[in-house]
Order: structure tokens, then sequence, then C-alpha cells
């Protein structure tokens, strides 16, 4: 497999980075090789598009040339650094003339875009590349009667014509079929595929919290032990907004949350303090098939 260079964004490096722990432990173990690049955020899919898509564009395009002076593609640990990455490279791919305002841009400290690397999501790489029988192999623990609901979020399939994903975005099925190689059950709840209010909420804080509690709600009616998710903003979502769910609706949330890696590194072996669990917000307890 050829190296790719990795991609793991402002929110893993910064505020979550023991995801990032987990994820060099599974690669590592899954022979997926990696490199560094000085990047910069990619950035934000929505919040700094909508005031300057310029700059947007200006910013991933200068991301994306980092890539390209080493002919890398490069791997994304996040759903929102993925859809920039993609849609900066979907829209100066079909719009010449943006295209060319943008390198006008570049050249000033030297640079030149030119579309000539991907941008793949840790999760198709995994699914496409790795494979569900070569994952299987390198786990060592059987997560049988552990019971995960997943939520692969929004970004890492919508919209789909720079997306181009394999899943339908109503009924994705790629983290299903990962998280179901290490023995765990996944449970179907009805509001699978809706937001999880992270995005909204940073405008919209009560409407995001109505957008978790009713995912959590569908969560809970299915009885998982686990959330699942392969988002950082996603997992920050469930992760520490339980407890705020819990006091504005006087109802108990504590269903823990793992990044698809932890759950990975879980069942290879891997010591949970070693992955940093204890950072998580919603602690893992008493969950048999995890030994936490």
């Amino acid at each position: 497999m050829t190296e790719f260079k990795m991609f793991e964004g402002c929110t893993i490096g910064n505020r979550i980075p023991f995801i990032e722990a987990s994820t060099r432990k599974v690669f590592e173990k899954l022979g997926i090789e990696t490199s560094e690049a000085p990047f910069t955020c990619c950035p934000d899919p929505t919040g700094f598009k909508s005031f300057d898509d310029d700059g947007w564009l200006a910013i991933g395009a200068n991301n994306l040339c980092l890539a390209e002076q080493e002919n890398k593609d490069i791997i994304s640990l996040c759903n929102g650094c993925t859809n920039t990455l993609r849609g900066v490279q979907h829209q100066l791919k079909h719009n010449s003339i943006k295209k060319e305002q943008i390198n006008k841009q570049l050249a000033k400290i030297g640079k030149e875009y030119k579309g000539t690397i991907n941008v793949r999501h840790f999760v198709d790489v995994l699914r496409k590349d790795i494979g569900l029988e070569k994952i299987k192999s390198a786990l060592i623990k059987s997560l049988n009667g552990l019971k995960v609901a997943c939520h692969p979020g929004c970004h890492y399939m919508r919209p789909n014509e720079w997306m181009e994903t394999d899943d339908d975005p109503m009924r994705p099925k790629t983290l299903k079929e990962l998280v179901a190689v290490t023995g765990a059950t996944v449970v179907d709840y009805e509001e699978e595929a809706l937001c999880c209010g992270s995005a909204v909420s940073n405008a919209y804080e009560e409407v995001g919290m109505q957008n978790l509690k009713r995912k959590m709600d569908s969560i809970k009616k299915a009885g998982a032990d686990i959330i699942v998710v392969n988002c950082p903003a996603c997992f920050q979502q469930f992760d520490t907004q339980q407890r705020n769910l819990s006091k504005a609706f006087h109802e108990e949330y504590d269903i823990p949350v793992l990044y698809l890696t932890e759950l990975y590194a879980l069942a290879m072996g891997e010591n949970p303090d070693d992955l940093g669990m204890r950072y998580h917000r919603t602690r893992i307890k008493d969950i048999a098939p995890l030994g936490v």
C-alpha cells in the first residue's frame, strides 16, 4: 500500500487527541502508512465557507498543494475535512475561471493547485483498501454481545456529487459493516439518518439539542450499549452534550461514544489507559465485551 499524507484536522489534534492515538495504533497494525505535512485548518465546510467562499477555496487548495508536492493522496480522519478538501477539488475542477483566480492567490506563496491527488476518508480506506477480512484477522478479541448504534454523520455522505461515497445517505451501510466485523451486534434505530445537531448548535443551540434528543431517544429505545462514530464533531456532540441533555430534559442519557478506531484498538487488545479512554466525558464502564 502506498503512503498517505495524514490529515487529522483541527478538532482531533487540538481537542480530542486520544482519537488520533487510537487511529495511529490501528493504522500501524493494518499496514496503513502515513506521513506528516504542515497542513492548516481545512477550513470548516459550513461556517467558513458561508462567509468567504474564495478564502475557503484558497486555504483548502493550499492544503491540497502540500500533498501534491509529494504526489501522495490524503487520508482524512474527519468528515468535515474530507468534505472540504473534496469540495474544493470538485469546485476547482468544474470552474476553470475560479481555479485561475485561486492560483493567482497561491502564486503569492509559490504554489499552484493542479488537482493531481485524491482525498480519502479513512473509513473508505478501511473498507475498500484494507477489507473486512484483513481487519478481522488483526482483531484478537471478539466483541460478541456488544450492541452498537452507528452514526456515520452528514458530511461523510453529503453532497454526493463530490463525496462520491457508495453509501446511500438514507440507508448507510459502510460503518455498520466495519463495526460488525468485530463480532458486535449493530442495532438499527429510527433516527439513524438524522443529523446529530452539532453544526446547527453553533447558531441555534436549542435546535441542535432537539436533534440530539431525537437521536438519543431513538438509540436508547434500540437498546444500544454504545454509539460508534467516524466524525470528530459528531463525537463531541454525543460525548460532551449528554450531561447537558439530561439536565435540560430531566431524563438520563449516559450511552458511551467510541470512534471507530477506538473500537478497533480495544478489539486489537490495546490497553484502554493507553488509548486515553479516561478523557471521554461519557465514561465507558461495566461493558463486559469491551473489557473497560
